[in-house]
Protein backbone atom coordinates (compact mmCIF):
# COMPACT_ATOMS: atom_id res chain seq x y z
CA UNK A 1 0.00 0.00 0.00
CA UNK A 2 2.79 2.40 0.88
CA UNK A 3 4.53 1.60 -2.39
CA UNK A 4 1.37 2.32 -4.40
CA UNK A 5 0.81 5.62 -2.56
CA UNK A 6 4.39 6.72 -3.22
CA UNK A 7 4.06 5.82 -6.90
CA UNK A 8 0.88 7.90 -7.14
CA UNK A 9 2.62 10.83 -5.47
CA UNK A 10 5.63 10.56 -7.78
CA UNK A 11 3.47 10.41 -10.94
CA UNK A 12 3.74 13.57 -13.10
CA UNK A 13 0.76 15.90 -12.86
CA UNK A 14 -0.64 17.21 -16.16
CA UNK A 15 -0.99 21.00 -15.72
CA UNK A 16 -1.43 21.83 -19.38
CA UNK A 17 -5.22 22.24 -19.02
CA UNK A 18 -4.81 24.52 -16.01
CA UNK A 19 -2.20 26.68 -17.76
CA UNK A 20 -4.34 26.92 -20.87
CA UNK A 21 -7.40 27.98 -18.87
CA UNK A 22 -5.42 30.54 -16.90
CA UNK A 23 -3.87 31.93 -20.10
CA UNK A 24 -7.32 32.15 -21.69
CA UNK A 25 -8.67 34.00 -18.65
CA UNK A 26 -5.76 36.45 -18.80
CA UNK A 27 -6.46 37.12 -22.49
CA UNK A 28 -10.16 37.65 -21.79
CA UNK A 29 -9.27 40.02 -18.97
CA UNK A 30 -6.91 41.96 -21.23
CA UNK A 31 -9.61 42.23 -23.91
CA UNK A 32 -12.10 43.50 -21.31
CA UNK A 33 -9.60 46.08 -20.12
CA UNK A 34 -9.18 47.39 -23.68
CA UNK A 35 -12.78 47.20 -24.95
CA UNK A 36 -14.49 49.07 -22.14
CA UNK A 37 -17.90 50.70 -22.13
CA UNK A 38 -16.28 54.13 -22.23
CA UNK A 39 -14.34 53.17 -25.37
CA UNK A 40 -17.53 51.93 -27.03
CA UNK A 41 -19.32 55.15 -26.09
CA UNK A 42 -16.46 57.28 -27.37
CA UNK A 43 -16.36 55.33 -30.65
CA UNK A 44 -20.12 55.62 -31.13
CA UNK A 45 -20.24 59.33 -30.35
CA UNK A 46 -17.21 60.01 -32.56
CA UNK A 47 -18.81 58.29 -35.52
CA UNK A 48 -22.00 60.21 -34.82
CA UNK A 49 -20.00 63.43 -35.18
CA UNK A 50 -18.56 62.10 -38.45
CA UNK A 51 -22.11 61.53 -39.73
CA UNK A 52 -22.97 65.15 -38.88
CA UNK A 53 -19.91 66.35 -40.79
CA UNK A 54 -21.08 64.17 -43.69
CA UNK A 55 -24.45 65.92 -43.54
CA UNK A 56 -22.83 69.34 -43.82
CA UNK A 57 -20.72 68.17 -46.79
CA UNK A 58 -23.65 66.66 -48.67
CA UNK A 59 -25.90 69.71 -48.17
CA UNK A 60 -23.12 72.07 -49.22
CA UNK A 61 -22.41 70.00 -52.31
CA UNK A 62 -26.08 70.02 -53.27
CA UNK A 63 -26.17 73.81 -52.88
CA UNK A 64 -23.05 74.24 -55.02
CA UNK A 65 -23.79 71.73 -57.81
CA UNK A 66 -27.57 71.86 -58.17
CA UNK A 67 -28.36 75.48 -57.25
CA UNK A 68 -24.99 77.21 -57.80
CA UNK A 69 -24.95 78.61 -54.25
CA UNK A 70 -21.49 79.09 -52.75
CA UNK A 71 -21.90 81.15 -49.58
CA UNK A 72 -19.78 79.64 -46.79
CA UNK A 73 -20.02 82.73 -44.56
CA UNK A 74 -23.82 82.79 -44.73
CA UNK A 75 -23.92 79.11 -43.79
CA UNK A 76 -21.51 79.73 -40.90
CA UNK A 77 -23.61 82.69 -39.76
CA UNK A 78 -26.67 80.46 -39.43
CA UNK A 79 -24.72 78.05 -37.22
CA UNK A 80 -23.28 80.73 -34.94
CA UNK A 81 -26.65 82.46 -34.69
CA UNK A 82 -28.27 79.23 -33.49
CA UNK A 83 -25.52 78.79 -30.90
CA UNK A 84 -25.94 82.38 -29.77
CA UNK A 85 -29.73 82.13 -29.42
CA UNK A 86 -29.45 78.82 -27.52
CA UNK A 87 -26.49 79.07 -25.16
CA UNK A 88 -25.90 82.79 -24.61
CA UNK A 89 -29.27 83.22 -22.81
CA UNK A 90 -28.15 80.44 -20.44
CA UNK A 91 -25.21 82.62 -19.47
CA UNK A 92 -27.57 85.55 -18.96
CA UNK A 93 -29.40 83.51 -16.30
CA UNK A 94 -26.23 82.97 -14.29
CA UNK A 95 -25.17 85.11 -11.34
CA UNK A 96 -21.90 85.73 -9.53
CA UNK A 97 -18.51 84.96 -11.06
CA UNK A 98 -20.09 82.75 -13.76
CA UNK A 99 -22.38 85.49 -15.06
CA UNK A 100 -21.99 86.78 -18.59
CA UNK A 101 -20.97 90.23 -17.35
CA UNK A 102 -18.04 88.81 -15.37
CA UNK A 103 -17.01 86.59 -18.30
CA UNK A 104 -17.08 89.52 -20.71
CA UNK A 105 -15.24 91.77 -18.29
CA UNK A 106 -12.40 89.28 -17.83
CA UNK A 107 -12.10 87.31 -21.06
CA UNK A 108 -14.08 88.99 -23.83
CA UNK A 109 -11.07 89.66 -26.06
CA UNK A 110 -9.88 86.07 -25.78
CA UNK A 111 -13.24 84.71 -26.84
CA UNK A 112 -13.24 87.21 -29.68
CA UNK A 113 -9.90 85.82 -30.90
CA UNK A 114 -11.18 82.27 -30.47
CA UNK A 115 -14.30 83.02 -32.53
CA UNK A 116 -12.16 84.69 -35.20
CA UNK A 117 -9.92 81.61 -35.37
CA UNK A 118 -12.91 79.28 -35.66
CA UNK A 119 -14.65 81.34 -38.34
CA UNK A 120 -11.54 81.67 -40.46
CA UNK A 121 -10.79 77.94 -40.17
CA UNK A 122 -14.20 77.12 -41.65
CA UNK A 123 -13.84 79.76 -44.35
CA UNK A 124 -10.29 78.80 -45.40
CA UNK A 125 -11.07 75.11 -46.00
CA UNK A 126 -14.15 75.95 -48.10
CA UNK A 127 -12.16 78.53 -50.07
CA UNK A 128 -9.39 76.00 -50.74
CA UNK A 129 -11.69 73.91 -52.97
CA UNK A 130 -11.69 76.78 -55.49
CA UNK A 131 -7.91 76.49 -56.03
CA UNK A 132 -6.88 72.86 -55.48
CA UNK A 133 -8.16 69.30 -55.86
CA UNK A 134 -10.20 67.19 -53.46
CA UNK A 135 -7.27 64.80 -53.04
CA UNK A 136 -5.00 67.59 -51.86
CA UNK A 137 -7.61 68.81 -49.41
CA UNK A 138 -8.12 65.32 -47.96
CA UNK A 139 -4.41 64.69 -47.55
CA UNK A 140 -3.39 68.09 -46.20
CA UNK A 141 -6.41 68.33 -43.91
CA UNK A 142 -4.81 65.56 -41.84
CA UNK A 143 -2.18 68.13 -40.84
CA UNK A 144 -4.54 69.06 -38.02
CA UNK A 145 -3.58 65.86 -36.14
CA UNK A 146 0.17 66.53 -35.59
CA UNK A 147 -0.47 70.23 -34.93
CA UNK A 148 -3.12 69.31 -32.38
CA UNK A 149 -0.82 66.82 -30.67
CA UNK A 150 1.95 69.41 -30.44
CA UNK A 151 -0.40 72.04 -29.00
CA UNK A 152 -1.88 69.52 -26.54
CA UNK A 153 1.63 68.56 -25.39
CA UNK A 154 2.63 72.21 -25.01
CA UNK A 155 -0.53 73.88 -23.72
CA UNK A 156 -2.51 71.10 -22.04
CA UNK A 157 0.59 69.19 -20.88
CA UNK A 158 -0.70 65.94 -22.41
CA UNK A 159 1.94 63.23 -22.54
CA UNK A 160 1.51 60.74 -25.38
CA UNK A 161 2.95 57.25 -25.41
CA UNK A 162 4.38 55.17 -28.23
CA UNK A 163 1.08 53.42 -28.84
CA UNK A 164 -0.60 56.77 -29.50
CA UNK A 165 1.89 57.69 -32.22
CA UNK A 166 1.49 54.25 -33.77
CA UNK A 167 -2.30 54.64 -33.69
CA UNK A 168 -2.09 58.03 -35.41
CA UNK A 169 0.11 56.53 -38.13
CA UNK A 170 -2.44 53.74 -38.63
CA UNK A 171 -5.22 56.33 -39.05
CA UNK A 172 -3.14 58.25 -41.57
CA UNK A 173 -2.55 55.02 -43.50
CA UNK A 174 -6.32 54.66 -43.66
CA UNK A 175 -6.59 58.17 -45.09
CA UNK A 176 -3.97 57.24 -47.66
CA UNK A 177 -6.04 54.21 -48.66
CA UNK A 178 -9.07 56.50 -49.03
CA UNK A 179 -7.15 58.87 -51.31
CA UNK A 180 -5.95 55.90 -53.35
CA UNK A 181 -9.53 54.75 -53.73
CA UNK A 182 -10.48 58.24 -54.95
CA UNK A 183 -7.76 58.08 -57.59
CA UNK A 184 -8.90 54.65 -58.75
CA UNK A 185 -12.52 55.81 -58.86
CA UNK A 186 -11.63 58.91 -60.86
CA UNK A 187 -12.66 61.42 -58.22
CA UNK A 188 -9.45 63.46 -58.37
CA UNK A 189 -11.27 66.47 -59.75
CA UNK A 190 -11.51 70.06 -58.70
CA UNK A 191 -9.97 73.35 -59.59
CA UNK A 192 -6.26 73.57 -60.31
CA UNK A 193 -6.10 77.31 -60.91
CA UNK A 194 -3.67 77.91 -58.05
CA UNK A 195 -2.68 74.68 -56.33
CA UNK A 196 -0.06 76.33 -54.13
CA UNK A 197 -2.58 78.83 -52.75
CA UNK A 198 -5.18 76.11 -52.23
CA UNK A 199 -2.76 73.85 -50.37
CA UNK A 200 -1.65 76.79 -48.22
CA UNK A 201 -5.27 77.52 -47.31
CA UNK A 202 -5.77 73.88 -46.29
CA UNK A 203 -2.70 73.96 -44.04
CA UNK A 204 -3.83 77.27 -42.54
CA UNK A 205 -7.28 75.87 -41.89
CA UNK A 206 -5.82 72.77 -40.21
CA UNK A 207 -3.65 74.89 -37.93
CA UNK A 208 -6.57 77.14 -36.98
CA UNK A 209 -8.78 74.12 -36.30
CA UNK A 210 -6.08 72.72 -34.00
CA UNK A 211 -5.93 75.97 -32.01
CA UNK A 212 -9.72 76.09 -31.74
CA UNK A 213 -9.95 72.46 -30.61
CA UNK A 214 -7.29 72.91 -27.93
CA UNK A 215 -9.19 75.93 -26.61
CA UNK A 216 -12.36 73.90 -26.64
CA UNK A 217 -10.80 70.99 -24.75
CA UNK A 218 -9.38 73.27 -22.08
CA UNK A 219 -12.64 75.22 -21.62
CA UNK A 220 -15.00 72.26 -21.39
CA UNK A 221 -12.71 70.37 -19.00
CA UNK A 222 -11.93 73.29 -16.70
CA UNK A 223 -14.86 75.71 -17.00
CA UNK A 224 -18.08 74.71 -18.76
CA UNK A 225 -19.48 73.64 -22.10
CA UNK A 226 -22.20 76.31 -21.95
CA UNK A 227 -19.66 79.10 -21.54
CA UNK A 228 -17.64 77.93 -24.53
CA UNK A 229 -20.65 77.56 -26.84
CA UNK A 230 -22.32 80.75 -25.63
CA UNK A 231 -19.25 82.92 -26.11
CA UNK A 232 -18.27 81.33 -29.43
CA UNK A 233 -21.84 81.73 -30.65
CA UNK A 234 -21.97 85.38 -29.61
CA UNK A 235 -18.66 86.49 -31.07
CA UNK A 236 -18.87 84.07 -34.01
CA UNK A 237 -22.15 85.70 -35.03
CA UNK A 238 -20.54 89.13 -34.95
CA UNK A 239 -17.41 88.09 -36.90
CA UNK A 240 -19.29 86.07 -39.54
CA UNK A 241 -21.84 88.88 -40.05
CA UNK A 242 -19.10 91.44 -40.69
CA UNK A 243 -17.15 89.11 -42.96
CA UNK A 244 -20.25 88.12 -44.92
CA UNK A 245 -21.17 91.79 -45.44
CA UNK A 246 -17.67 92.47 -46.77
CA UNK A 247 -17.03 89.37 -48.90
CA UNK A 248 -20.35 87.80 -49.88
CA UNK A 249 -22.80 90.61 -50.47
CA UNK A 250 -23.09 89.84 -54.18
CA UNK A 251 -23.35 86.06 -53.76
CA UNK A 252 -26.08 86.37 -51.13
CA UNK A 253 -28.03 88.82 -53.32
CA UNK A 254 -27.83 86.45 -56.30
CA UNK A 255 -29.35 83.45 -54.50
CA UNK A 256 -32.52 82.17 -56.19
CA UNK A 257 -34.54 81.23 -53.13
CA UNK A 258 -36.84 78.22 -53.23
CA UNK A 259 -38.06 75.63 -50.77
CA UNK A 260 -35.26 73.26 -51.82
CA UNK A 261 -32.61 75.91 -51.17
CA UNK A 262 -34.18 76.79 -47.84
CA UNK A 263 -34.31 73.11 -46.88
CA UNK A 264 -30.64 72.61 -47.74
CA UNK A 265 -29.63 75.70 -45.76
CA UNK A 266 -31.68 74.42 -42.81
CA UNK A 267 -30.12 70.95 -43.06
CA UNK A 268 -26.62 72.42 -43.12
CA UNK A 269 -27.33 74.72 -40.17
CA UNK A 270 -28.90 71.95 -38.06
CA UNK A 271 -26.05 69.50 -38.78
CA UNK A 272 -23.42 72.10 -37.94
CA UNK A 273 -25.31 73.22 -34.82
CA UNK A 274 -25.60 69.61 -33.62
CA UNK A 275 -21.90 69.08 -34.35
CA UNK A 276 -20.87 72.12 -32.29
CA UNK A 277 -23.26 71.20 -29.46
CA UNK A 278 -22.20 67.54 -29.19
CA UNK A 279 -18.48 67.87 -29.88
CA UNK A 280 -17.62 69.34 -26.42
CA UNK A 281 -19.27 66.30 -24.82
CA UNK A 282 -17.06 63.90 -26.75
CA UNK A 283 -13.99 66.08 -26.18
CA UNK A 284 -14.62 66.04 -22.43
CA UNK A 285 -15.09 62.27 -22.54
CA UNK A 286 -11.85 61.66 -24.48
CA UNK A 287 -9.71 64.42 -26.02
CA UNK A 288 -9.61 66.77 -28.99
CA UNK A 289 -7.05 64.56 -30.75
CA UNK A 290 -9.25 61.49 -30.41
CA UNK A 291 -12.26 63.40 -31.78
CA UNK A 292 -10.32 64.54 -34.83
CA UNK A 293 -9.18 60.97 -35.45
CA UNK A 294 -12.80 59.84 -35.43
CA UNK A 295 -13.72 62.64 -37.85
CA UNK A 296 -11.37 61.15 -40.46
CA UNK A 297 -14.16 58.77 -41.39
CA UNK A 298 -16.46 61.69 -42.33
CA UNK A 299 -15.06 61.76 -45.88
CA UNK A 300 -15.79 58.06 -46.21
CA UNK A 301 -19.40 58.54 -45.14
CA UNK A 302 -19.68 61.37 -47.66
CA UNK A 303 -18.34 59.03 -50.36
CA UNK A 304 -20.81 56.32 -49.41
CA UNK A 305 -23.63 58.86 -49.67
CA UNK A 306 -22.21 60.09 -52.99
CA UNK A 307 -22.43 56.58 -54.42
CA UNK A 308 -26.22 56.77 -54.16
CA UNK A 309 -26.75 60.53 -54.54
CA UNK A 310 -24.07 61.61 -57.02
CA UNK A 311 -23.32 58.28 -58.78
CA UNK A 312 -19.76 57.96 -57.52
CA UNK A 313 -17.82 54.85 -58.44
CA UNK A 314 -17.30 52.37 -55.62
CA UNK A 315 -13.94 50.89 -54.67
CA UNK A 316 -13.13 48.18 -52.12
CA UNK A 317 -10.39 50.37 -50.73
CA UNK A 318 -13.08 52.55 -49.13
CA UNK A 319 -14.03 49.72 -46.78
CA UNK A 320 -10.37 48.94 -46.12
CA UNK A 321 -9.79 52.60 -45.28
CA UNK A 322 -12.76 52.65 -42.89
CA UNK A 323 -11.56 49.54 -41.04
CA UNK A 324 -7.97 50.83 -40.78
CA UNK A 325 -9.08 54.22 -39.39
CA UNK A 326 -11.34 52.56 -36.81
CA UNK A 327 -8.50 50.26 -35.71
CA UNK A 328 -6.21 53.24 -35.24
CA UNK A 329 -8.92 55.11 -33.32
CA UNK A 330 -9.51 52.17 -30.98
CA UNK A 331 -5.77 51.74 -30.40
CA UNK A 332 -5.43 55.45 -29.59
CA UNK A 333 -8.27 55.42 -27.03
CA UNK A 334 -7.34 52.07 -25.48
CA UNK A 335 -4.44 53.67 -23.57
CA UNK A 336 -5.07 56.85 -21.56
CA UNK A 337 -3.08 60.02 -22.18
CA UNK A 338 -2.08 61.38 -18.76
CA UNK A 339 -0.89 64.92 -18.16
CA UNK A 340 2.60 65.74 -16.94
CA UNK A 341 2.48 65.77 -13.10
CA UNK A 342 5.88 67.44 -12.84
CA UNK A 343 4.77 70.47 -14.85
CA UNK A 344 1.29 71.56 -13.78
CA UNK A 345 1.52 74.96 -15.47
CA UNK A 346 -1.75 74.77 -17.39
CA UNK A 347 -3.31 77.88 -18.85
CA UNK A 348 -5.86 79.29 -16.45
CA UNK A 349 -8.09 81.21 -18.82
CA UNK A 350 -10.48 79.42 -21.16
CA UNK A 351 -9.37 81.05 -24.37
CA UNK A 352 -5.71 81.44 -23.54
CA UNK A 353 -4.98 78.53 -25.86
CA UNK A 354 -5.85 80.80 -28.76
CA UNK A 355 -2.49 82.42 -28.21
CA UNK A 356 -0.25 79.62 -26.94
CA UNK A 357 2.82 81.83 -26.85
CA UNK A 358 1.25 83.96 -24.16
CA UNK A 359 -0.22 81.11 -22.10
CA UNK A 360 2.65 80.84 -19.65
CA UNK A 361 3.06 84.59 -19.22
CA UNK A 362 -0.65 85.18 -18.64
CA UNK A 363 -1.14 82.32 -16.16
CA UNK A 364 -0.26 84.34 -13.06
CA UNK A 365 -2.40 87.30 -14.06
CA UNK A 366 -5.34 85.06 -14.91
CA UNK A 367 -5.09 83.36 -11.53
CA UNK A 368 -5.36 86.74 -9.83
CA UNK A 369 -8.32 87.66 -12.01
CA UNK A 370 -10.20 84.44 -11.45
CA UNK A 371 -9.33 84.06 -7.81
CA UNK A 372 -8.63 80.36 -8.24
CA UNK A 373 -6.51 78.03 -10.27
CA UNK A 374 -8.18 74.78 -11.37
CA UNK A 375 -4.86 72.99 -11.53
CA UNK A 376 -3.89 74.11 -8.04
CA UNK A 377 -7.12 72.84 -6.50
CA UNK A 378 -5.54 69.67 -5.06
CA UNK A 379 -2.77 71.70 -3.39
CA UNK A 380 -5.26 74.24 -2.07
CA UNK A 381 -7.45 71.43 -0.79
CA UNK A 382 -4.50 69.88 1.02
CA UNK A 383 -3.61 73.22 2.58
CA UNK A 384 -7.23 73.76 3.61
CA UNK A 385 -7.41 70.33 5.24
CA UNK A 386 -4.17 71.01 7.11
CA UNK A 387 -5.50 74.37 8.31
CA UNK A 388 -8.74 72.76 9.48
CA UNK A 389 -6.78 70.06 11.30
CA UNK A 390 -4.57 72.63 13.01
CA UNK A 391 -7.58 74.73 13.98
CA UNK A 392 -9.33 71.68 15.41
CA UNK A 393 -6.23 70.78 17.43
CA UNK A 394 -5.97 74.34 18.74
CA UNK A 395 -9.64 74.34 19.73
CA UNK A 396 -9.18 70.99 21.41
CA UNK A 397 -6.14 72.25 23.32
CA UNK A 398 -7.97 75.44 24.20
CA UNK A 399 -10.92 73.40 25.41
CA UNK A 400 -8.60 71.22 27.48
CA UNK A 401 -6.96 74.33 28.87
CA UNK A 402 -10.31 75.82 29.77
CA UNK A 403 -11.26 72.54 31.43
CA UNK A 404 -8.05 72.51 33.44
CA UNK A 405 -8.55 76.13 34.44
CA UNK A 406 -12.11 75.32 35.50
CA UNK A 407 -10.87 72.44 37.62
CA UNK A 408 -8.23 74.61 39.23
CA UNK A 409 -10.81 77.30 40.00
CA UNK A 410 -13.15 74.68 41.48
CA UNK A 411 -10.34 73.30 43.62
CA UNK A 412 -9.41 76.79 44.79
CA UNK A 413 -13.04 77.54 45.65
CA UNK A 414 -13.31 74.32 47.60
CA UNK A 415 -10.03 75.10 49.37
CA UNK A 416 -11.33 78.50 50.41
CA UNK A 417 -14.49 76.88 51.77
CA UNK A 418 -12.40 74.44 53.74
CA UNK A 419 -10.24 77.22 55.18
CA UNK A 420 -13.32 79.25 56.00
CA UNK A 421 -14.97 76.33 57.77
CA UNK A 422 -11.83 75.41 59.79
CA UNK A 423 -12.14 78.26 62.47
CA UNK A 424 -15.78 77.48 63.07
CA UNK A 425 -14.91 73.86 63.71
CA UNK A 426 -12.10 74.86 66.11
CA UNK A 427 -14.50 77.26 67.78
CA UNK A 428 -16.99 74.50 68.33
CA UNK A 429 -14.28 72.31 69.80
CA UNK A 430 -13.31 75.19 72.17
CA UNK A 431 -16.90 75.67 73.32
CA UNK A 432 -17.15 72.01 74.00
CA UNK A 433 -13.96 72.17 76.11
CA UNK A 434 -15.29 75.14 78.02
CA UNK A 435 -18.56 73.38 78.69
CA UNK A 436 -16.70 70.25 79.70
CA UNK A 437 -14.49 72.31 82.04
CA UNK A 438 -17.48 73.97 83.70
CA UNK A 439 -19.03 70.56 84.16
CA UNK A 440 -15.89 69.37 85.91
CA UNK A 441 -15.73 72.36 88.19
CA UNK A 442 -19.30 72.02 89.19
Amino acid sequence: MATKQSEEDDAPVDVSDESRSSGLMLRVREVKEVFTWQLAKTLTLGQGLAVLVCGTAVSSQYLATSFHVNTPMLQSLLNYALLCFTYTPMLLCRTGDDSILQILRRRWWKYLLLALVDVEANYAVVKAYQYTTITSVQLLDCFVIPVLMILSWWVLKTRYRLVHYIAVCICLLGVGAMVGADLLAGRDHGSTSNILLGDGLVLLSASLYAVSNVCQEYTVKNLSRVEFLGMVGLFGTIVSTVQMAVLERREVADIQWSWQVGLLFSAYALCMYSLYSCMPVVVKLSSATAVNLSLLTADLFSLFCGIFLFQYNFSGLYLVSLVVILIGFIAFNAVPTPTDPADPAHPTDPASSASPSSSSSSSSSSISEEGYDPVAVPNDLTKWEAAVRITAEEEEQQGCGETEEGLEKEQRRRGKKKRASAPSQSLRRGDQDVVAGHGTKM
